[in-house]
């Protein structure tokens, strides 16, 4: 007889695999290509605050954003793709070292395009999972049915903290004033994207062009859980090298590698279309629509288990 702990188990499963036929059933009715990119890169890109995990020369892919951004460049509009990806030192009730992500990007688009993808994308796996729009995780309950909330990163800090984002960020404070006061309130009742943030923290996202201190990105939050992370994307390859070579020393001055630069990546982003991209995590989503406590319930193994 199989153990309850199994049974959760498989029932983990059989709604996982049921949750990703809708995301792609999402996508290739919208029009969207899968795509597939390799997992083992020469340079991930530079980031200080997340680490490859090596693959002899070469690297495990942390994200598939460098190659998906390449097919941009080359003529493909609508991509997406669901793929594996990996993170060293990552592990926790919301993380784990090995994950699965999807990633969707759109060419002639922003970010706003983005944020109703994602209230349609939730719309729609809610539908399948758990039956209803009204999702309660750990005893938090949302409404996917509703537009999300749309608040800024400057109005959170005004909001949540003692201090701007500015201050938060001269005085080396910001993400912890995030993890600690701002994201435990964020998608409480209904979805909340959290949106322009200060260029400092703008990753691979471009400048605003009537505010060039903030960048098009945005992260999308349930129940207190950051889910996605999105940006309008920037194509320009001289500041995008700019920003990698500062990314790459501070990961020097953290003693950590600094990581080859992506160089075909930047030959071939003077050719990308304005576009957005987003990821979005899918054990995490999995976990929130199907209200377990980790991360480790809805995946087959984790790697205590191998």
């Amino acid at each position: 007889m199989a153990s309850s702990s199994g049974s959760r188990k498989k029932n983990a499963l059989l709604a996982r695999a049921r949750i990703l036929s809708v995301i792609r059933t999402f996508f290739e009715e919208r029009g969207f290509l899968q795509v597939e990119t390799p997992c083992r890169i020469p340079a991930p890109a530079p980031e200080p605050f997340i680490d490859a995990l090596p693959s002899q020369e070469w690297y495990l892919q942390t994200s598939p954003e460098l190659a998906m951004k390449r097919l941009l460049a080359a003529g493909h509009e609508k991509i997406f793709q669901i793929c594996r990806c990996w993170r060293e030192g990552e592990r926790g009730r919301l993380h784990l070292p090995e994950f699965t992500i999807l990633e969707w990007y759109r060419a002639g688009a922003d970010y706003t395009h983005l944020m109703s993808d994602c209230e349609e994308l939730l719309r729609s796996v809610a539908a399948a999972v758990p039956g209803s729009s009204r999702l309660t995780f750990q005893g938090i309950r949302v409404d996917l049915g509703l537009p999300a909330i749309r608040l800024s990163v400057r109005e959170a800090f005004c909001r949540y903290t003692n201090m701007t984002a500015d201050e938060a960020l001269d005085r080396d404070c910001f993400d912890e004033l995030m993890a600690a006061e701002i994201e435990p309130h964020l998608g409480v009742g209904l979805p909340v994207i959290l949106y322009d943030y200060p260029t400092p923290r703008g990753a691979l996202a471009r400048k605003k062009s009537d505010d060039p201190t903030l960048a098009e990105r945005f992260e999308l939050y349930l129940c207190g859980v950051e889910l996605a992370n999105a940006f309008s994307e920037l194509t320009d390859p001289t500041e995008q090298l700019e920003r990698f070579q500062l990314d790459r020393e501070e990961r020097r001055n953290a003693g950590k590698d600094p990581y080859p630069l992506p160089q075909p990546f930047l030959n071939d982003l003077v050719l990308m279309p304005p576009s957005a991209g987003i990821a979005l995590g899918i054990d995490r989503l999995v976990m929130l629509l199907l209200d377990v406590p980790t991360i480790d319930d809805v995946v087959a193994f984790t790697p205590e288990e191998l």
